[in-house]
C-alpha cells in the first residue's frame, strides 16, 4: 500500500493527546499526564461526560491550568454536522459559542466534522455543494473570532464527506483558509486511491493528523469508533505507514493520538501513560 521505508525523529512537540483518550479524568490530571508524557499539545472536546469543552472551569481556570502545565490546547473538537444546512441559524450559534470558547482558552483551531446519517437522504451533488455552502458560511465568522477551521472528513460509508481528497477540492472552491484533518482511521475506511492521494494531497493544508490503530478483525465495512485503540505491530490501519508516507510528502504538522473504544473507559493513568510512550516508541523505529 505504501512505498519506502525510512527512520523517523518526529519531534515531541509534533505530537498531540485528543482528550477522548482519557474520558474519567477531569481536566488538571489529563493536563498532568500529558506533561509528564514529556508533550504539551492537546485536542479538548465537546462530547465528554461533562458534555462542555472545560467541564465546570472557567475559561480563566483552564488558561491557568495550561501555563502551569506548560499546555498547548491545539483544537476543540468538535463542531458536528457541521454541512448540514436545514437551520443555519442554530449552526452559526452552536459555531459561535464552541468558537467564544476557543477565542478564550487559546485554542488554535476549531474541528468541523461532517454530517453522518444512513437517513440522510441527499445524493452526493447536494452533500458536497451543502458542504461548500456551510464552508461560505462560517468563514466569516472563523475569521471574526481569529481561529481556524480544520475540516476532518469521516471515511464511515454513511459520511456526507468521505473524501480527503474532494474535501482538499472542496475548501479550495470556498476561497477561505480552512485546512483538513488527516484521520488514519478515516483515511482507511474511506477507500481512497493510495497514488491518487500521493498525487494530488498537498501536504500544507494539512492542519492536523489523527493517530489510532485498530487490531479487530471484523470486515472493514463494519468498523467503528468502538475499534480504534492506539497503535500496534498489529495495526490493520497501517497507521505507521501512513505517517512514513506524509512525511516523505513532506507534512510537518502535529500528530494527535485519537482512539475511541470504550475499552478507555478502565484504562489507569499508567495504562494510558504506557500506551502514548509505546505509540511514539513504534512511530519512531525505522
Amino acid at each position: 500500500m505504501y512505498s519506502g521505508v525510512m527512520l523517523m525523529t518526529i519531534a515531541l512537540d509534533r505530537f498531540c493527546i485528543n482528550r477522548k483518550i482519557a474520558p474519567n479524568l477531569d481536566l488538571e490530571r489529563f493536563f498532568q499526564l500529558v506533561n509528564r508524557c514529556g508533550l504539551h499539545n492537546v485536542e479538548l472536546r465537546n462530547d465528554m461526560p461533562s458534555g462542555k469543552v472545560c467541564d465546570n472551569l472557567s475559561d480563566t481556570q483552564v488558561n491557568a491550568l495550561a501555563a502551569k502545565y506548560g499546555i498547548n490546547i491545539v483544537t476543540i473538537n468538535a463542531l458536528g454536522m457541521f454541512n448540514l444546512l436545514d437551520d443555519k441559524t442554530q449552526l452559526l450559534d452552536r459555531a459561535e459559542a464552541l468558537l467564544g470558547t476557543a477565542k478564550a482558552i487559546h485554542s488554535k483551531a476549531l474541528v468541523l466534522c461532517p454530517h453522518c446519517s444512513s437517513a440522510d437522504q441527499r445524493n452526493d451533488a447536494q452533500k458536497q455543494y451543502d458542504t461548500l455552502s456551510a464552508l461560505t458560511l462560517l468563514a466569516p465568522l472563523l475569521q471574526k473570532y481569529g481561529i481556524e477551521g480544520y475540516v476532518e472528513p469521516l471515511g464511515f460509508g454513511i459520511s456526507s464527506l468521505r473524501s480527503s481528497l474532494l474535501t482538499q477540492a472542496i475548501i479550495r472552491d470556498s476561497g477561505a483558509p480552512y485546512k483538513m484533518v488527516l484521520d488514519t482511521f478515516h483515511h482507511y475506511l474511506s477507500d481512497v486511491d493510495q497514488a491518487e492521494f500521493d498525487g494530488q494531497i498537498q501536504v500544507g493544508q494539512i492542519g492536523l493528523v489523527h493517530l489510532s490503530g485498530v487490531e479487530d478483525p471484523r470486515d472493514k465495512g463494519t468498523l467503528s469508533d468502538e475499534e480504534r485503540i492506539m497503535l500496534s505491530a498489529q495495526d490493520r490501519l497501517e497507521s505507521k505507514k501512513q505517517v512514513q508516507n506524509l512525511e516523505r510528502l513532506g507534512y510537518q504538522g502535529i500528530y494527535a493520538f485519537e482512539p475511541f473504544s470504550s475499552q478507555l473507559n478502565s484504562w489507569t493513568e499508567a495504562d494510558i501513560e504506557r500506551e502514548i510512550r509505546q505509540s511514539i516508541a513504534l512511530l519512531q523505529q525505522p
